[in-house]
């Protein structure tokens, strides 16, 4: 699997995921804009909301934190809202990466959001790949309550 073009606003490849071909999108546009990539490849491919998995960072959730929803409100975060909006759905399952809260209330939430993990952070974020992998095949698979129950 290689995400090497361009298309959709965004970086694209195909893959393999339990068997079913999927596209794999990183969104160029600015993070509260990704509604435009992601809905423009949904109109082309004719896809349902239900179909459509986005994976997000939750300042909610501690870091490491996986968090798998069938459905449901942005929560705050930005990126999630303007998919919402343009799609004019929030049917979507998501799976939400938690990077905890920012350091302290004066700072700001933009600033934190974009910073760099720092090593411990980034080891906790690394060592639950492996399940945020296992998270979307499920859920790519039709099983995405079997995905909740091992992963949230």
């Amino acid at each position: 699997m290689k995400i090497n073009r361009i298309k959709f606003k965004s970086t694209v490849g195909e893959a393999s995921i339990s068997g079913k071909r999927c596209l794999l999108m990183k969104p160029s546009t600015f993070m509260n804009l990704s509604g435009q990539a992601v809905t423009e490849a949904m109109r082309f491919y004719k896809i349902p909301p239900q179909k459509v998995i986005v994976l997000s960072d939750d300042i909610s959730l501690d870091v490491g934190v996986i968090r798998i929803r069938r459905k449901g409100s942005d929560g705050g975060q930005n990126g999630l809202k303007n998919i919402i909006y343009l799609s004019g759905s929030d049917g979507f399952p998501r799976v939400k990466i938690g990077i905890g809260k920012k350091p302290h209330p004066d700072y700001d939430l933009k600033d934190w959001v974009l910073s760099r993990f720092s090593d411990k952070d980034q080891k906790l974020v690394a060592d639950r790949l492996p399940d945020v992998k296992g998270a979307v095949e499920l859920i790519v698979d039709g099983d995405i309550d079997k995905a909740m129950n091992l992963y949230n």
